[in-house]
């Protein structure tokens, strides 16, 4: 019974060794960069300040993007949206795009005064049911982030709204 044993642990290894010998199968090197045209929805049910939701408006726009990469980490492009501004588009870790741009205006004071706003959108590819990161998705899901500047409106807590973005590829 022990030989019965012997063989067939050694016939399990001899042959675990022979599959190990196989060649593995050649990968095909993953591009993360992003271009094309996306419809970009700003969904304003979901706007926060601080820990407080509120409504803002749900906006949408449409956004053209081209990007290259260096790495598979490292990429960057420029976004030209339909509202009429331009920005450039960073990714460094391998998953998540920033569009940074300044909004002339974006604060009204009770005064009158205006002042700009930072306006930061970040996005990664993802499932559009769940959000969860799948690379090479055509939907990429995120967050927008802006704020006036601290001292703004006599006031050092500076007006900030975030809110659910999202951009759909249409072509």
């Amino acid at each position: 019974m022990r030989s019965v044993k012997a063989a067939v642990g050694a016939t399990l290894a001899v042959g675990g060794v022979a599959v190990m010998l196989h060649a593995a199968p050649t990968a095909s090197a993953y591009n993360p960069a992003v271009n094309g045209r996306f419809t970009a929805t700003l969904i304003g049910d979901w706007a926060r300040t601080r820990t407080v939701y509120h409504d803002e408006a749900v906006v949408q726009s449409t956004w053209t993007i081209s990007s290259s990469c260096s790495t598979a980490q490292d990429c960057s492009g420029q976004v030209v949206s339909d509202q009429g501004w331009t920005a450039p588009l960073t990714m460094h870790d391998g998953l998540t795009w920033y569009v940074k741009r300044d909004v002339p205006n974006w604060e009204t004071c009770e005064d009158g005064r205006t002042f700009s706003g930072h306006e930061v959108f970040y996005f990664y590819p993802a499932n559009p049911e769940t959000g969860e990161n799948v690379l090479g998705s055509a939907v990429l899901a995120g967050r927008e982030h802006i704020a006036g500047a601290s001292g703004a409106c006599n006031t050092n807590a500076p007006l900030y709204i975030e809110q659910p973005f999202r951009l759909d590829r249409i072509g």
